[in-house]
């Protein structure tokens, strides 16, 4: 497996940190320097290298250095090394503890920053940077197109130059002809200059394009073209690869935004094409020959519909793989390969059809994070490094609010309504197909009432090759912190009900209350109670007091992790149903909690 980002370590006293550094997905191996004529007890947990020769042999192949120990040694290590920004890999140099990290080499180029801001994140220590766009919160014009999953081009030198005039306070402006939009509501970029397309301007270093075309001196380039293609059986992939950089020569596109390919259903056992498709990374759309038929084209072959019964495959697989809307920018061209004697070989057809929505799911990713009760000190280090990773936030307005300091300029929010969390879901998987890393946001842990589920069920509804990747960042619970300011209620057995009957019928829920009292269980209730739900906690009590003693204790706490904090201690008998409403979480202890000098106790049997 080849490896993208590696930690070495200088030194023994570094272990501690590899060790943590060892768990993280974005890190693939970790090393640890060595002499071994300076070792005893050698711990074989961590692969030992000689580091000079690892790095000098490795420096073309990996993609970022995590160097644990002195700066002075790692400028020595690699400045034989270093030959231009766009060819060397990014390097972190970090200290022992992780407090302070410096992000050496490639922070534009790299993930070297997004790195060491996850790193950051999970040490809680220090970014050390002398980086003139961070420091003045503008946009990174040679970075930033990465997080929205676009492709750079345009020679290093160019970029640089747009850089330094950005630094030195030159308007910058801005052409974008094609792709997502969204990354404009940042605050970063509030400070560029937007043109028209048909805006003409004399500054052409000071101007940035997103667009598809191959001609720009620098440029970011969204991945919104579909290749149709159509090939005749066993066509060499030689062939339609060279065929394919052809087209775009011709037509003045950049293969960098190629979304996929979209084909005939009865070519997904083609080598070609799946060939291709696993090299370059694109994704295949099939379609069968009714969805073909249904397609407006302007070039319709009869010969195409006697042999497989529609007019056309590369024109009209591309205008189905764009969606709505699609445009072709490059009607089909027919491409055909002989031998010297003028045997046929094969052929292909080719064309080019642009969407309006980018599309490149292997390149987003969702972070379902867990926010905590409210509180920014309740949020988990892994919750942070989440959330660095990301472009945008999807969230309930008064959970993004309490997040609001952890937020940097170059990141969105998108703000949403309660009882919108199927929207929420389903915009982050829409961003996430388009390349973009979106964090989609649940207070409390996303898995407990939150958001996990129903993205997982709306994800699982994708064709499994097209899905973005997610992962599920666990949170502080508001049941826990509940708990834990009460005292030890949830010490033995204890279960957690939603009296909520929006999306589950009363009935059901009735029947789980049922279950835990017979089962003696110590009952935490969410959502108890609303100005539309107002009978529902009644009727709980109601059926508690058939089977447990008035005065068992029961904890009434409202908003725990925030500012209005509060808990109070009850009975079953004298619950204030009245003062109680979504904001409250209710703790009823069982047979055996007791409270005594104000906390709250479910013994466990240890005496």
């Amino acid at each position: 497996m080849k490896l993208k980002v590696v930690a070495i370590g200088f030194s023994e006293s570094s272990k501690e940190i590899l060790n943590s550094l060892k768990k993280l997905k974005f890190i693939d191996k970790v090393y640890l320097a060595s002499n071994s004529k300076y070792i005893t007890n050698i711990d074989t947990s961590i692969e030992r290298i000689n580091a000079k020769k690892f790095i000098q042999e490795n420096w073309s192949e990996i993609k970022l250095f995590i160097f644990i120990g002195s700066i002075s040694l790692s400028v020595r290590l690699i400045s034989q090394l270093l030959v231009s920004k766009d060819e060397d890999p990014g390097v972190i140099v970090i200290d022992k503890n992780g407090l302070k990290i410096i992000p050496l080499v490639g922070i534009h180029q790299t993930d070297a920053y997004s790195i060491s801001l996850k790193l950051a994140d999970l040490f809680d220590g220090e970014i050390v940077i002398t980086n003139n766009s961070i420091f003045d919160k503008v946009l990174n014009l040679d970075s930033f197109g990465r997080n929205w999953g676009w492709i750079r081009s345009g020679v290093i030198s160019n970029w640089s130059n747009l850089v330094i005039n950005q630094s030195n306070k030159q308007k910058i402006l801005v052409k974008q002809f094609s792709g997502n939009k969204l990354w404009k509501q940042s605050k970063s970029a509030k400070k560029i200059s937007y043109l028209s397309e048909k805006d003409k301007c004399d500054e052409e270093e000071n101007i940035l394009h997103i667009g598809t075309d191959n001609n720009y001196k620098t440029a970011w380039h969204p991945p919104v073209l579909w290749l149709g293609i159509g090939c005749e059986r066993n066509t060499s992939a030689e062939f339609i690869e060279d065929c394919i950089s052809k087209l775009f020569q011709k037509y003045s596109l950049s293969s960098y935004s190629v979304a996929g390919l979209a084909t005939i259903d009865i070519k997904a056992n083609e080598k070609a094409i799946i060939d291709i498709s696993k090299k370059k990374n694109w994704p295949i759309k099939f379609f069968c020959t009714k969805e073909l038929l249904e397609v407006d084209i302007p070039n319709p072959s009869k010969v195409v519909f006697n042999e497989i019964g529609t007019f056309s495959v590369a024109e009209a697989a591309s205008l189905l793989a764009c969606g709505c809307d699609g445009i072709l920018k490059a009607e089909k061209n027919v491409f055909k390969d002989k031998d010297s004697n003028g045997k046929s070989l094969g052929a292909v057809t080719l064309s080019i059809a642009e969407s309006k929505k980018q599309f490149a799911p292997s390149k987003g990713f969702i972070h379902i994070i867990g926010s905590g009760p409210g509180d920014l000190s309740f949020l988990t280090r892994d919750a942070k490094a989440a959330l660095s990773d990301c472009s945008v936030l999807i969230g309930y307005k008064m959970y993004l609010d309490l997040l609001e300091p952890l937020i940097r300029d170059d990141q969105i929010r998108i703000d949403s309504e309660l009882t919108q969390e199927k929207q929420r879901c389903s915009k982050a998987i829409s961003l996430a197909e388009e390349g973009i890393k979106v964090a989609l946001i649940s207070s409390g842990d996303s898995g407990i009432y939150g958001m996990a589920g129903l993205l997982i069920e709306l994800i699982q509804k994708l064709n499994i090759s097209l899905r973005p990747s997610f992962a599920i960042h666990p949170g502080i619970s508001s049941l826990q912190l509940a708990a834990s300011l009460a005292g030890a209620p949830l010490m033995n057995d204890f279960c957690v009900i939603s009296l909520s009957d929006k999306l589950t019928p009363w009935e059901t829920i009735e029947k789980r209350i049922n279950g835990a009292l017979i089962g003696d269980f110590v009952v935490a209730i969410f959502n108890p109670q609303s100005n539309e739900r107002n009978w529902q906690l009644k009727k709980t009590i109601d059926m508690f007091l058939q089977y447990r003693e008035k005065n068992t204790p029961v904890l009434v706490a409202r908003q725990v992790g925030r500012n209005e904090q509060k808990k109070r201690f009850f009975n079953l008998e004298s619950i204030p149903i009245h003062e109680i409403d979504m904001l409250s979480i209710i703790i009823i202890g069982n047979s055996t909690t007791k409270l005594v000098d104000d906390y709250l106790i479910s013994p466990r049997g240890y005496l």
